[in-house]
């Protein structure tokens, strides 16, 4: 019995070990990303493959944007449409979360999720899209990384740059050319509340760009827009 207590101490010491070595690497990309652009994200990663199953010559739409160079009225769709409370808060809306909770529960299934822009960026950039309690728990602790150690702007110029948009769109340029031929710099109000209705089933909506849903969408973005507070 003392060996077997033994060997489960040291397993679990060596667990814990790995644990924070993750951290650290974790950590370690977050310092270097907030001041060099990321390449490659773990969805674009995740996609790119999905993609080459079908296409092994597929290759992801994606072209880095300063934020200067991203119209404010996508800036201001997107916290219209994702994160009202983003400038405000310190990377999660209890509020936001408990109000997607009991909207969850009363349909029975999961139909919000009531995730922050700097949660759904600590998703994008390092985790898989699949639901699980360690998956949600490491997405919090990578995102009080990123909002202790990047400012507000950077959190939502990377954000900008890199999230899904379509099949294989990533990023407010490739997603502007994709949708309307122009870059991100020349998205008008409308144009920019419609790519902010797609951003929580992008793919779905580059499939059935006539969806009424997303047209319905859009008409909500566009009248709260005018309030959206932006980095």
């Amino acid at each position: 019995m003392k060996t077997l207590g033994r060997w489960l101490k040291w397993c679990l010491l060596g667990l814990v070990v790995i644990f924070l070595l993750w951290q650290l690497w974790l950590l370690g990309w977050v310092l270097l990303w907030g001041w060099i652009n990321p390449g490659e994200t773990k969805f674009m990663e995740i996609r790119l493959a999905e993609l080459r199953v079908k296409n092994p010559q597929a290759q992801l739409k994606q072209q880095w944007v300063p934020y200067d160079r991203i119209s404010i009225h996508l800036k201001r769709a997107i916290i219209a449409a994702e994160d009202a409370k983003f400038v405000d808060h310190e990377g999660f809306d209890w509020e936001g979360m408990q109000k997607a909770l009991e909207k969850n529960q009363k349909k029975g299934r999961f139909v919000a999720g009531g995730s922050t822009i700097s949660q759904q960026l600590a998703k994008n950039l390092f985790l898989t899209p699949n639901k699980s309690y360690f998956r949600k728990a490491e997405e919090a602790i990578i995102t009080l990384m990123l909002e202790n150690l990047w400012s507000k702007r950077r959190i939502f110029e990377v954000y900008l740059n890199v999230i899904e948009w379509g099949n294989g769109v990533f990023g407010a340029e490739a997603a502007a050319r994709h949708y309307y031929n122009v870059g991100a710099a020349q998205l008008g109000p409308e144009q920019a509340a419609r790519l902010a209705g797609m951003v929580p089933n992008p793919r779905y909506y580059d499939r059935n760009r006539a969806a009424p849903g997303l047209g319905r969408k859009m008409t909500i973005i566009l009248g709260r827009m005018a309030s959206a507070d932006v980095p």
